[in-house]
């Protein structure tokens, strides 16, 4: 077992990363500079490698793998076995301490909510980063992600794979040449979930098994007692470790309506679902997005147009001219564009994409075949030199932007007793027509009896809060103690001007000495550069 990793050590390493001093792996430099490794391979390492994590390896299996880590060593033990040279690890942190120089890439796993404080830690290092998606748990994190991969002239992938593959490059095709017409109206589905979703926090506490480490996987979380029903694979359909059936499929079947309409930020969007608890997303929900005009591409307007989302079964009505008996669902789900010329369907992963009059188009290719695997084009594009690159299919200049999309439709849902369409600023991040004094509340608990032949319901709801910081705290979430303290060093709000208490207890946390906050006294100006010492660690160094 790897030693206990030194904390101080570790934040010291990120303070370097932060301000540009890592080290630098040969292969990250590139031919370019004439630091080409022997065997020209990467060494990767991988975080959350039980499940999802164990395919995208097999994919990268013609590099390096050095070290590996999940929280559940029992979930992962045949992956352990499939790699025999790699150090093993629980906890990400430990293993960045002892073995981030050596990398040259990192490939994150994990269950959703931690994927932007692994993520991150490798960029700031300077490290390639391949993230499964959803890319992260919150529209901050997509935000800040997108940030710090530009800075740091990495190469990152998220792994929405159809991104790389024939379907999508048709879709887009199509729509660009002007086959289908201006697209006013888009209806995209999946018939997932397939893990317990609509559930209510199990009343019974369960030991923890020796081979997990449950306090890294609950990570940035709220901590709670371990109960077996939210790990390894059903976290996605618990609030404070996944995003649902949307967050889960989305990323693929919403990314060719994403691409090839050149969206942005939504302006508006609203939600609904079954039954909505506070702990797990509801067993069905639809979401409504409208996002404003784009510019207009040689063959095709692109106006105003609305976007809507349905899962748990739910379907859009069929399109007229659809033959009767034709499954919408390819793979998992579908999208339907509805064009003024055509409509067009395509499946998940923009799989299979037809017009429903039936013609076949063809249009000059535009976009750039991948010929390998979206594994190994972001390999590729990790061996490139970062100023001559050319970016892998789901890039975090794109994926990050996506992304904020698809967790907004999880915002939109958890808002939606707010019983209003919500005005998005996507600039500032920030809904702007939620009334100052509004509340929300969200049922704990769905009772229902019988008594004498009659029925008898009976709801606990949560205590009543101010909507705006409900809606805040969903956009970007305040991490627990423990985790806060470092992740405040790279995720400082780059955003709103911190607080001069706020910027004195991230001097405490980069610095781990004295107690800097005792000389701020609260609503006082903040000093950004008189706040911190010890390391010589200065708030005139943004990550971003």
């Amino acid at each position: 077992m790897a030693k206990e990793m030194s904390r101080r050590s570790f934040l010291k390493k990120g303070a370097a990363a932060a301000i540009g001093l890592a080290v630098v792996p040969s292969t990250v430099l590139g031919k370019k500079f004439g630091h080409t490794a022997p065997s020209d391979k990467l060494n990767i390492l991988g975080v959350g490698i039980g499940g999802r994590g164990a395919s995208v390896l097999k994919g990268l299996e013609s590099q390096n793998i050095i070290g590996l880590c999940d929280v559940d060593w029992k979930y992962a033990e045949h992956v352990f076995q499939r790699y025999p040279a790699a150090k093993r690890y629980n906890d990400y942190r430990r293993m960045y301490d002892e073995m981030l120089k050596s990398a040259d890439a990192v490939m994150v796993a994990t269950a959703d909510h931690t994927h932007a404080i692994i993520a991150a830690d490798a960029i700031t290092a300077g490290k390639h980063v391949y993230c499964e998606k959803p890319l992260t748990h919150t529209v901050y994190e997509s935000r800040l992600l997108t940030k710090l991969a530009a800075k740091h002239k990495v190469a990152t992938q998220m792994g929405n794979q159809g991104a790389s593959a024939e379907g999508v490059r048709k879709v887009c095709e199509w729509i660009w040449n002007g086959e289908i017409g201006e697209v006013r109206k888009v209806e995209a589905f999946t018939d997932r979930p397939i893990w317990p979703q609509g559930l209510m926090r199990p009343e019974n506490d369960e030991r923890v098994p020796k081979t997990l480490n449950w306090d890294a996987f609950i990570g940035p979380a709220p901590m709670r007692p371990y109960n077996s029903i939210y790990t390894p694979w059903n976290f996605r359909g618990w609030w404070d470790f996944g995003t649902g059936a949307l967050g889960d499929m989305a990323c693929h079947i919403l990314h060719p309506v994403f691409k090839g309409l050149k969206l942005g930020y939504p302006t508006k969007v609203q939600g609904s679902s079954t039954l909505l608890l506070s702990e797990s997303c509801p067993t069905a929900q639809t979401v409504k997005f409208v996002f404003p005009a784009r510019d207009n591409m040689p063959k095709v307007a692109m106006p105003e147009v609305e976007v809507y989302w349905y899962d748990g079964g739910l379907m859009p009505t069929r399109p007229e001219g659809l033959p009767a008996g034709k499954d919408l669902n390819v793979k998992g789900g579908g999208a339907i564009f509805y064009g003024t010329k055509d409509t067009l369907i395509c499946g998940c992963y923009g799989a299979d994409p037809y017009l429903v009059s039936g013609r076949e188009p063809k249009c000059p290719p535009v976009m750039r075949e991948v010929k390998e695997s979206h594994q190994m084009d972001w390999v590729r594009a990790c061996k490139e030199d970062a100023d001559d690159r050319t970016l892998s299919a789901s890039d975090f200049s794109e994926a990050g932007p996506f992304n904020e999309m698809v967790v907004m439709g999880v915002l939109a849902v958890r808002l939606q007793g707010l019983n209003q369409e919500l005005h998005w600023d996507g600039e500032k991040m920030r809904f702007t027509n939620i009334p100052a004094d509004a509340t929300i509340k969200t049922v704990i608990k769905d009772g229902f009896s019988i008594k004498d032949g009659h029925p008898t319901f009976k709801k606990t709801w949560t205590d009543p809060v101010n909507a705006n910081q409900f809606a805040e705290e969903l956009i970007k979430h305040n991490y627990r103690e423990g985790w806060k303290r470092h992740a405040d060093v790279i995720f400082q709000n780059h955003f709103v001007r911190p607080s001069a208490i706020e910027l004195a207890r991230i001097a405490e946390a980069r610095n781990g000495r004295k107690k800097f906050s005792h000389f701020v006294k609260p609503g006082a100006e903040p000093n950004l550069f008189g706040l911190c010492r010890g390391e010589k660690w200065s708030m005139k160094t943004n990550p971003i």
